[in-house]
């Protein structure tokens, strides 16, 4: 470990360097005590399974009566946000690297499992810039899950839902879906517009299917309220009320679950990446570690995500549960080289690195040089 004082006098990409050493430092020793962990295809492939299976059961045991939607929902929204950890494990090819056919398995189990998100496909293009551009205005993928946007009611009615997320602020989606196309430097006009072609259709077809399902599912309960507080409640056919019967079960077993668990990851998400005012390539500036005990019922859907993630920026290619192991020793070397931990001010300043005494001294030593 180096001292207060070295740190002091490192610039930020020794201090990167130095966090990156010692998390996987620390991951090679977890491995020496544990050989299993070596095991990396067989893990992700039993979590997998394991995580399919629990969403199967639960949703099972809704339908023969044996749990209420309120444990349903919750209980495969856990199993799902394991499965969005394996997605992004393999997006960095952290599994079955020289298995084609089972990584794309993965892959498919991934989307299947999770259809409210983009293609998995699409998304590895999208999450690879992210991590050479965090921050930037180019980083798709974190706009698209409104880091940046000030907070309010807006910016609380898009962080779970990707619809809203674009319908809500269509000219800042185009404009940073282009620049996020024109930073992949197309090398010709087909291939500019193959980019936009997999940008468009990057929620064909599950993705369109599971918000045409949602919101239509929102509208027809909506009206069905609204006519029973009017006093006028509809009296639906047999076929209709089966039709809905089906409807909610859908919902309940493959929709809602994945309805909470992206409100949680994208609220976690968007406020422990900074945006805007970054330096390029700072990966001390990409992240804060973000973990009060009032997060943790957010923490619990996105398998600890404010806590971890921000070890992933630095160590990119350890998979999400060997993060969680070291979490300790990692933190402790993060907040020796200055990475921030709980800075809440971040929900003030739209998710902005300056301060406000940072930017009100930066502003002021502009003038005067101007």
């Amino acid at each position: 470990m180096s001292t207060p004082t070295a740190s002091a006098a490192m610039t930020d990409s020794q201090k990167s360097a130095h966090i990156r050493q010692v998390v996987l430092q620390a991951g090679q020793a977890l491995r020496q005590r544990h050989p299993w962990l070596r095991l990396q295809d067989a893990i992700g492939a039993g979590v997998m399974a394991v995580s399919v299976a629990g969403m199967i059961a639960s949703g099972w045991l809704y339908v023969i009566g044996l749990i209420p939607w309120w444990v349903c929902i919750p209980a495969s929204a856990l199993f799902a946000s394991f499965i969005h950890e394996l997605e992004h494990d393999l997006i960095h090819t952290m599994y079955f690297r020289h298995s084609p056919h089972a990584w794309n398995l993965m892959m498919a189990l991934c989307w299947i499992t999770r259809p409210s998100t983009i293609s998995p496909w699409t998304r590895k293009r999208l999450h690879l810039h992210h991590h050479k551009f965090s921050g930037t205005d180019t980083d798709l993928e974190e706009i698209g899950i409104t880091n940046g946007e000030r907070w309010g009611l807006k910016r609380l009615l898009m962080v779970g839902d990707h619809m809203l997320a674009i319908y809500l602020r269509p000219a800042t989606m185009h404009r940073v879906s282009r620049n996020f196309i024109r930073a992949q430097h197309p090398k010709s006009k087909e291939e500019f517009r193959a980019l936009v072609r997999e940008n468009l259709l990057s929620y064909m077809p599950l993705g369109l299917l599971h918000y045409v399902l949602w919101h239509g599912f929102l509208a027809v309960q909506a009206v069905l309220l609204a006519a029973t507080l009017a006093g006028h409640p509809l009296a639906l056919s047999a076929g209709t009320q089966a039709l809905l019967s089906l409807w909610t079960t859908v919902v309940v077993i493959w929709l809602a679950p994945n309805v909470l668990r992206v409100f949680c990851l994208h609220f976690v998400s968007s406020n422990m990446h900074y945006f805007g005012d970054v330096e390029p390539g700072n990966v001390i500036q990409q992240t804060q570690v973000l973990n009060p005990w009032w997060l943790w019922p957010m923490q619990l859907f996105c398998f600890n995500f404010g806590s971890t993630h921000a070890i992933h920026h630095f160590a990119v290619k350890e998979p999400f549960y060997v993060r969680q192991a070291t979490a300790r020793t990692a933190h402790a070397v993060m907040r020796e080289m200055g990475v921030r931990f709980n800075d809440f001010g971040t929900f003030t300043r739209a998710n902005r690195w300056a301060k406000a005494d940072q930017a009100r001294t930066t502003a002021e030593e502009a003038g005067a040089t101007a």
